[in-house]
């Protein structure tokens, strides 16, 4: 009998192994219906990377499925991300969807718009311009040093002692 209850267990855990993914295929389908016609584009920051997905609309910015005022609270990175559409005059022409991964907050802002940025520009050739001007689409490449063998940070090496 005990064999028997493992044997149930064991197939009814790889039923319910199964059923898992196939919900998540249903919202992947779903959102690339809604995504097939959009403008894509990679945006990146310091150690982030955003895969920003533009589509007309009416001016709504989702990150990572959370609307941006959600998933950004300081108004600093709002307004960051909001600027090439403010240079563009085209705030409520479009839709935005945005994959963010790695870094921080601001970083991730800054990936974002970087993203919006050359997908504009991909969509209406004509803004090209108006963003290069701006500078939203050249990519920021500070990134933090890496810490060096020997030293306490990047550079900061130890402290003098005469004696």
């Amino acid at each position: 009998m005990t064999e028997e209850k493992k044997t149930v267990k064991k197939t009814a855990a790889k039923t319910t192994k199964k059923a898992a993914p196939a919900k998540t295929t249903a919202k992947k389908a779903a959102a690339d219906v809604k995504l097939s016609n959009a403008t894509y584009a990679t945006g990146k920051r310091k150690d982030s990377v955003a895969r920003v997905y533009l589509v007309a609309g009416k001016g709504q910015i989702i990150v990572n499925g959370i609307p941006m005022a959600e998933y950004f609270r300081r108004p600093v990175l709002q307004m960051i991300i909001a600027q090439p559409f403010g240079i563009t005059k085209r705030e409520t022409a479009y839709d935005v969807h945005a994959i963010v991964m790695g870094g921080g907050l601001s970083g991730q802002a800054g990936a974002v718009k970087h993203g919006i940025s050359k997908a504009l520009e991909k969509a209406e050739p004509d803004l090209r311009k108006t963003l290069k001007a701006a500078g939203f689409l050249t990519r920021d490449s500070r990134v933090v040093e890496r810490k060096h063998f020997g030293r306490h940070k990047a550079r900061r090496s130890t402290q003098f002692s005469k004696r």
